[in-house]
């Protein structure tokens, strides 16, 4: 039942626009293993700037 929680939590953060944080640090643990890891606070605000300022805020 966690998963299905899991998942639900996620399209609603999806829904309104706010990016997963836990997927990023998978994304990043598996592609680009040489980055530093951002903190929450610090990937919300970048994922919000890229947000407003018209970027895709895709890194590949």
């Amino acid at each position: 039942m966690s998963g299905l929680l899991r998942r639900l939590a996620q399209t609603a953060r999806l829904m309104v626009g706010q990016p997963d944080y836990d997927a990023y640090r998978r994304h990043l643990a598996d592609h680009h293993p040489e980055r530093p890891v951002m903190t929450r606070a610090q990937f919300f605000r970048d994922r919000e700037a890229a947000r407003y300022r018209g970027g895709n805020g895709r890194c590949c």
